[in-house]
């Protein structure tokens, strides 16, 4: 009550912020800008496929694209939770040897088996979080590269699983039901394209609703955040299935559109750090943070097999490990913070140009 006596109500709004209509002009103009920019992303992306020449270079877009699902995929434990895992390929491989498996033993279609495949994810994140989230930091993510490790090495050594030859899917054209297509790449672009929106739809969701929240909270002040009744280990809990569960999908994606697994392909530790480095490149934390990572790893990537060949393998694993330093020390909020700091370096001299303008 005291606040409320002693605050003076303004006598009016323009009196009380006189920059406020020049201000929240430039704000609304920002943001409508940016509307229409993504709304451009979206209608290249749609029409990609009529405007590329080959399909290696269609290849190449379905590449980015997978990637930067299991990017943001991550981005919702290790972004907005801040638990960084480098283990994710355990579930991305889960989701790919579940949905080939069912497919292989008892006919069940693809689309079933990536729903199969997610559940199966989600049973094993919550039992691997839940003593895994007993530890912090680095610790952590050296808990999930060792469990990442140790699920590829019980696959690779087991034959109902195809062990280290790996399963082959059938290769015969079955249609969308099928998920199998010879002719054109064109439905697996736009499959991955649809698997992607989903995804990043779904962090959009998490991150405005009240756990995104709990989990920034858990992330920037974990014991604030306890000391006002979240629970860590419940919100972890959740963030971890919400995670694996949209990874797993890609995996089952990755199956059907390569229509052969092994664990080299599927659960390699170089995978798990590529997925966690497109979020970090781009910028965790942010929604299409991931997407631009995978913009640029991918291009590494396929630089590196044209630069060297066979006899470059690893090449990409060490240009990894020099980014990760890179970003570390010069760019910690990845390529969408050092875009904000430009955005406010041109535009807080321009905005106080016009307000003194103004005045």
């Amino acid at each position: 009550m005291g606040d409320c006596v002693n605050s003076p109500l303004p006598l009016s709004t323009s009196q009380a912020t006189p920059s406020t209509g020049t201000s929240g002009t430039s704000a609304h103009a920002g943001a409508t800008a940016k509307r229409i920019a993504l709304l451009a992303v979206l209608a290249l992306a749609i029409a990609l496929p009529s405007l590329v020449a080959n399909a290696s270079q269609l290849n190449y877009a379905i590449l980015v694209l997978m990637i930067a699902q299991a990017g943001v995929a991550w981005n919702i434990l290790g972004g907005y939770a801040g638990q960084v895992s480098l283990g994710h390929a355990a579930f991305y491989g889960i989701g790919a040897y579940t949905s080939t498996q069912l497919l292989l033993l008892f006919g069940l279609s693809p689309w079933l088996g990536m729903l199969v495949g997610g559940i199966v994810a989600v049973l094993f994140a919550l039992a691997i979080g839940w003593p895994c989230f007993r530890l912090k930091g680095h610790y952590f993510a050296m808990a999930t590269i060792a469990i990442a490790e140790i699920l590829q090495i019980v696959v690779t050594n087991w034959d109902w699983l195809g062990g280290a030859v790996g399963l082959s899917l059938p290769l015969a054209e079955a249609g969308w039901w099928g998920f199998v297509f010879n002719k054109s790449k064109v439905p697996y672009y736009y499959i991955i394209l649809a698997l992607l929106l989903l995804t990043m739809g779904a962090s959009w969701l998490l991150e405005r609703s009240f756990l995104g929240y709990y989990f920034r909270a858990i992330k920037d002040e974990p014991d604030a955040a306890r000391s006002i009744g979240i629970d860590l280990k419940r919100y972890k809990l959740i963030a971890i299935a919400a995670s694996s569960f949209l990874t797993a999908l890609g995996g089952s994606f990755y199956a059907q559109k390569e229509l052969f697994i092994d664990p080299g392909s599927t659960m390699a530790t170089s995978l798990s750090i590529k997925i966690a480095l497109v979020a970090i490149l781009g910028g965790v934390g942010s929604l299409g943070g991931p997407v631009i990572g995978a913009v640029i790893l991918t291009l590494i990537d396929e630089a590196t097999r044209a630069m060297f060949g066979g006899t470059g393998r690893g090449t990409d694993l060490i240009i990894y490990a020099l980014l990760i330093i890179v970003v570390a020390v010069f760019y910690p909020s990845g390529v969408i913070g050092w875009w904000r700091e430009l955005e406010k370096r041109w535009l807080e001299p321009r905005q106080t140009g016009i307000d003194r303008k103004t005045r």
